[in-house]
């Protein structure tokens, strides 16, 4: 029986990626809380920038506006930035309406 996270998203990663700037506070299973920034996010995960000690599998739950706390999981990680999948996929409704949230300014938006 193999232990940690069971990392299977090669297809999902076709998602339209949204640009934001949002800093979060991230509970780490292991670390305890850690502050990392969203610079793009999808309905199925969100890649930050700022991703020094994070490896690939890590656990995290990251509270989002709209969505509420979510835990997702490191599935790449490259120099300082990560890749996270979501547990869940969000729903599309309430992805627009985070969308919405996080990127006021809809000339950034990519077209629905």
């Amino acid at each position: 029986m193999s232990a940690g996270a069971q990392l299977s998203v090669t297809d999902q990663r076709r998602m339209a990626r949204h640009p934001v700037d949002h800093p979060v506070i991230a509970e780490h299973f292991g670390k305890g809380d850690l502050r990392l920034h969203i610079a793009n996010i999808s309905a199925n995960g969100f890649m930050v920038d700022n991703a020094e000690g994070l490896n690939r599998g890590d656990r995290v739950i990251v509270r989002l506006p709209i969505i509420g706390r979510i835990e997702s999981y490191v599935i790449w990680q490259r120099d300082n930035r990560a890749g996270f999948q979501f547990e869940r996929i969000i729903r599309m409704d309430d992805f627009l309406a985070l969308i919405d949230e996080l990127q006021p300014n809809p000339r950034l938006r990519k077209l629905r």
